[in-house]
């Protein structure tokens, strides 16, 4: 394992620096401005979409070469939004949307469905899932959660993201609670636009904040949502606001694990406020990692700032060294023991795809 240093160094700044990024790419095999960046410096990990996967033995292959592009100093995170439903990205089980499961309201359901579904994506060689998505549906008119949350009533959800999310990792995969502090009561798709939750601080403690609350002692990544809540800040969306990250989460709900941002390459953020301001605000409120997922001029561009703000300021370099510190932990914590590989015959197998359609019959009833 890399250890990592107060060390003022150009060379450490860019480290730190790429170890801050989670990259995407366009295709299905390591596109050249992948390796050109990985080559210079590894980044924390990688993510694919729907437009990088054929097969499972594709994806394995493509996994197994991000992991040696990063080299055995920096073990990457190889990650993948499989939530279930319509927001999974490989398509060879019909994993339901967890509002089956909600419904359905059987922990050991819950259970099986997460262990299945991690055994997947270990056999085609992730180590690390966007899910569970512990928002709260308490809005009918929003576009983008709906049926990805275990329910309308905070108390269920929270129940049901601790049987998905310890299932999960148990079996050897790294979880997320997203998306941080909830962003269930919009009415807009922060994918296109900017949406503001218009609530005031108790309504968000007793409905927004309670899945996440109860489930900070098991995570080891919360995902920051790009929405604004005027009760908390008037001026930054949760994943640049100090006052949500630093004040709400990490101080007054104790949370010291990673904090990830959702991607930066979405309109509710992209070209609202300089990329700069955006990444020195998001650090200094205790954004560790940042997803870009696609662009390479970005990635680049972001890669820039983020030793720029180094250079300029021991603060951002304090902070760049504490979120290598708390990627270490993880590392250490999943890496170090790994699970053993389940064979690629058991993505899509029977076995799970039976269990699929129970849970779609038991769960649309």
């Amino acid at each position: 394992m890399m250890a990592y240093g107060e060390n003022t160094s150009l060379a450490e700044r860019k480290k730190r620096a790429a170890l801050r990024m989670i990259l995407g790419f366009e295709g299905t095999d390591i596109s050249p401005e992948i390796r050109k960046f990985a080559k210079r410096n590894a980044p924390a990990g990688y993510i694919l979409f729907r437009r990088n996967v054929e097969e499972p033995a594709q994806i394995l292959e493509l996994n197994r070469a991000l992991i040696d592009l990063n080299g055995k100093a920096n073990p990457p995170l190889i990650s993948v939004d499989q939530e279930g439903g319509r927001v999974r990205r490989i398509r060879k089980s019909a994993w339901p949307p967890m509002r089956f499961l909600g419904n359905i309201n059987d922990p050991e359901q819950t259970q099986t469905i997460a262990t299945y579904l991690a055994e997947e994506l270990l056999a085609m060689g992730f180590n690390t899932n966007w899910a569970p998505v512990a928002d709260v549906d308490s809005n009918p008119k929003n576009p983008i959660i709906g049926d990805r949350s275990f329910g309308r009533s905070p108390e269920h959800c929270a129940q049901h993201v601790r049987y998905f999310l310890e299932a999960m990792q148990k079996r050897g995969v790294i979880g997320c609670v997203k998306h941080f502090p909830g962003h269930g009561d919009t009415d807009l798709d922060s994918h296109l636009e900017l949406p503001t939750v218009e609530k005031d601080v108790p309504e968000l403690e007793e409905c927004e904040l309670l899945p996440f609350f109860h489930n900070l002692d098991i995570t080891h990544i919360v995902m920051t949502a790009h929405v604004m809540f005027p009760a908390f800040d008037e001026d930054n969306p949760a994943t640049m606001s100090k006052k949500i990250i630093h004040d709400l989460l990490r101080t007054k709900m104790g949370y010291d694990r990673l904090v990830v941002s959702d991607d930066m390459e979405m309109k509710a953020v992209r070209g609202r406020w300089p990329l700069r301001q955006q990444l020195d605000r998001s650090c200094r409120a205790g954004v560790d990692l940042f997803l870009f997922c696609k662009e390479p001029a970005l990635q680049e561009e972001a890669f820039e700032e983020l030793v720029r703000l180094q250079e300029e300021s021991s603060i951002h370099e304090t902070l760049a060294i504490a979120s290598m510190k708390r990627l270490q932990s993880l590392q250490e914590t999943f890496f170090l023991n790994p699970p053993i590989q389940p064979p690629l015959s058991i993505v899509g197998s029977t076995k799970h795809q039976d269990f699929c359609a129970t849970l779609r019959q038991r769960g649309e009833s």
